[in-house]
């Protein structure tokens, strides 16, 4: 073992209690904690298998499109899909669920970094080709897969400046990772250029753009956003979508504003955690707003103020019966959240301006003047009634984005070919 990984894995050990603090809170109950230390159910003798790790709930949603696609185009092959988190988990039993619990689909939490848990993880999954998606790159596992010879890729790759200043801290570590890494994928230049920084070999990367740009919308996601939104009449609605703390009450504050001049509008109003629903539906309920719950069937009425979209995997869904969306996560410093995915649905996109982790899509979306960007929840509060006011420019909007979507796909058969040329022969 090298000085760089040696030090961090006798760091792990060291942070052990915290990091087992996390594991207890990121749980599922049918599946055993023992999945963290890698004691997952052995492949089969004669089964080939996949393997993709992706940290959470929005990378399992971006990372969707390219599941389909494995699972079309390697039906000899089964697919294990492994998340941090458990709403990751959760996302991607809906997809298993959503293909009739399809068998060859499967979901496991990653194990832990420790050393013998990484290679307990491999020895017994034993996967004929790793794929991780983005930026999970946890040193001891990518050294196993190494040590097994199992071809090992990094898809969508992407690091914010932000996640490149903290990886440069970290670089002898980082270089010794990214040598296992058979091929990496960049979503943009400027993404592979940062990846090179590291220690990544540039005859092992390519630029294929975002696979978030082929977003796959299925007729489930149409059906239920037509349903809600006849159900919903001619009543003004935006939605909140992926929101956190500190961000709900500025949302709350611009709706009550927009209220003022438009008393029928409704907001629908999506907290990106599940654990966060309760406190946020207490935030409304103390900001004096009428409420009603998606989780317990209940349904907005003419002097409902927010709808709280507290499910799991239905945020598409309210996007596409809205007027206008707003992308949370970007009035708060977390970076943003899928710019993408309103706009594919032909609706007009807002968000803040913390958009660390999605500037280059924001980029393609403003140079296309189909982004509008607000400073806070005042500004906001002013974009939708001007908006609301003006369905030409709405209308203008929710063609621009949707255009943008539609140009720029064709990363997923880029990286599929990539990915193919890694599988070993039959």
């Amino acid at each position: 073992m090298g000085w760089p990984r040696w030090l961090y894995s006798a760091a792990l050990y060291g942070l052990s209690p915290l990091v087992w603090q996390r594991v207890w809170r990121e749980q599922v109950s049918d599946r055993p904690r023992g999945q963290r230390l890698g004691r997952v159910p052995g492949t089969p003798p004669g089964v080939r298998m996949l393997w993709l790790h992706c940290a959470s709930v929005g990378e399992v949603q971006a990372a969707r499109p390219l599941i389909e696609a494995l699972l079309e185009r390697y039906p000899e092959h089964r697919l294990t899909v492994t998340t941090m988190t458990a709403t990751g988990a959760e996302r991607v039993q809906a997809l298993i669920d959503g293909r009739g619990g399809v068998p060859r689909l499967r979901h496991h939490f990653v194990p832990l970094d420790f050393p013998l848990a990484a290679a307990r993880f491999i020895d017994r999954l034993r996967p004929e080709l790793a794929i991780v998606f983005e930026t999970e790159l946890w040193p001891n596992l990518l050294h196993a897969c190494r040590c097994r010879g199992v071809p090992l890729a990094v898809v969508n790759g992407r690091l914010s400046p932000r996640a490149f200043r903290g990886y440069r801290r970290l670089r002898p570590l980082m270089r010794e990772a990214l040598a296992c890494v058979d091929w990496l994928a960049a979503k943009s230049s400027a993404d592979a250029e940062r990846f090179h920084a590291l220690g990544m070999a540039a005859e092992r990367t390519a630029v294929v753009g975002s696979l978030k740009f082929d977003i796959g919308l299925d007729d489930d996601v149409r059906e239920v956003s037509e349903r809600l939104r006849t159900w919903l009449g001619e009543r003004s609605v935006w939605v909140a979508g992926s929101t956190h703390e500190g961000e709900e009450d500025a949302l709350l504050a611009a709706h009550a504003r927009l209220c003022e001049t438009r008393p029928e509008t409704l907001l629908v109003l999506v907290p990106r955690h599940p654990r966060r629903f309760d406190a946020v539906a207490e935030l409304c309920r103390a900001r004096g707003m009428s409420l009603a719950r998606r989780s317990r069937d209940e349904w907005p009425d003419e002097r409902t103020a927010v709808y709280l979209g507290d499910t799991m995997g239905e945020l598409l869904a309210f996007y596409g019966a809205a007027d206008l969306a707003f992308v949370g996560g970007s009035l708060v410093p977390i970076g943003g959240h899928n710019l993408l995915e309103p706009a594919a649905l032909g609706v007009p996109v807002l968000t803040g301006p913390a958009l660390a982790n999605f500037e280059e899509v924001a980029g393609v979306l403003r140079e296309a003047d189909a982004l509008v960007e607000v400073a806070d929840g005042q500004a906001l509060a002013e974009a939708l009634d001007r908006l609301f006011g003006d369905a030409g420019e709405r209308r203008r909007l929710a063609e621009a984005g949707r255009t943008v979507v539609v140009a720029n796909r064709g990363a997923l058969e880029r990286t599929l070919d990539g990915l193919a040329r890694l599988l070993p022969p039959k």
